[in-house]
């Protein structure tokens, strides 16, 4: 039994692992419709439960075929929906009951500290689908598309701009495990988790803040951005969106970039934000396939936590 919780977490041969899987169970599945389920099916009679305490468009489905296509079923559950998200029941009970119930649950929670929490508890596996630190199924999600584009992204440079967000964080982690470059753009109030930055300086990461956008685009094999305005994000919208202007990912930055390179968004988009539409909707965009290998980067982790 293993759990997913940070990219830190895990060795670099476990993360290597985990994208060559996917990227095998990809090419295996073929032309097989999204409903149909993989030849082995390694999870039948295997049971996922999720818990969303914020919304989800891609991490809910995805998970949900994800799942599915390795043979097991799911039961989704909102916030809204048991008594731990109103409030009236530990977390400490509530992983005692899924662990009756399940054999491996994923949470997207609005704190970190609940993962960690429900890990204590838990006798399954538990997947970190998104919390106010990280992001890491995006970010595995990502280099799968990356690979699978680019080739290894081992010695690659990665540029970053705009909210030093919780994805942000996850690259930084992924960074240091992956052996890639790492340029982040950004203004100082909205720099990464300072802990996640101390520790990937101690790791000797090959990484680098600046709050000059076109110096953490230059010569970037693959643009990435994400929304300024996070879901948890209860400061002063309209001025967070002032400071972030200059980090709009447009043709002007994208030109200082390598020609070849790619442009990623984890979505959702707001247009004319963080990214123009003709980027968006450009040659260099790999959103929607960075959209679909959500699903089979997701089916190797699942796969890698029930070992």
């Amino acid at each position: 039994m293993n759990h997913f919780i940070n990219i830190s977490d895990l060795s670099k041969q476990e993360l290597r692992s985990i994208i060559d899987r996917a990227r095998e169970r990809k090419s295996q599945r073929g032309k097989k419709n999204h409903s149909q389920p993989d030849d082995d099916q390694p999870l039948l009679g295997k049971n996922l439960i999720m818990i969303f305490e914020k919304t989800s468009t891609r991490t809910r489905i995805s998970f949900d075929l994800a799942v599915k296509q390795l043979g097991g079923s799911s039961i989704i559950l909102n916030q809204d929906e048991i008594h731990y998200g109103k409030g009236d029941e530990t977390i400490k009970d509530t992983a005692k009951v899924l662990s009756q119930y399940a054999d491996i649950l994923m949470i997207r929670t609005n704190s970190h500290k609940n993962v960690d929490e429900f890990k204590k508890h838990l006798e399954i596996p538990i997947i970190n689908g998104l919390t106010d630190t990280g992001h890491p199924c995006q970010v595995m999600s990502d280099i799968l598309t990356f690979e699978e584009l680019k080739g290894n992204i081992k010695g690659q440079t990665i540029a970053w701009l705009g909210d030093g967000n919780n994805v942000a964080n996850s690259f930084i982690q992924a960074a240091t495990k992956f052996e890639f470059k790492l340029k982040i753009g950004c203004p100082k109030k909205y720099q990464p988790n300072k802990e996640i930055i101390k520790l990937a300086k101690q790791n000797k990461c090959d990484f680098l803040i600046t709050e000059d956008p076109y110096e953490a685009v230059e010569n970037a094999d693959c643009v990435m951005t994400d929304k300024w305005i996070s879901m948890s994000d209860k400061g002063d919208k309209k001025k967070k969106k002032k400071i972030l202007k200059k980090f709009q990912v447009n043709k002007k930055i994208m030109k200082y970039a390598k020609k070849d390179s790619i442009f990623m968004h984890c979505l959702p988009a707001s247009r004319e934000e963080e990214v123009t539409s003709d980027i968006m909707d450009g040659k260099q965009s790999v959103v929607w396939l960075q959209a679909f290998n959500r699903i089979h980067a997701q089916k190797s982790i699942i796969e890698w936590c029930m070992k």
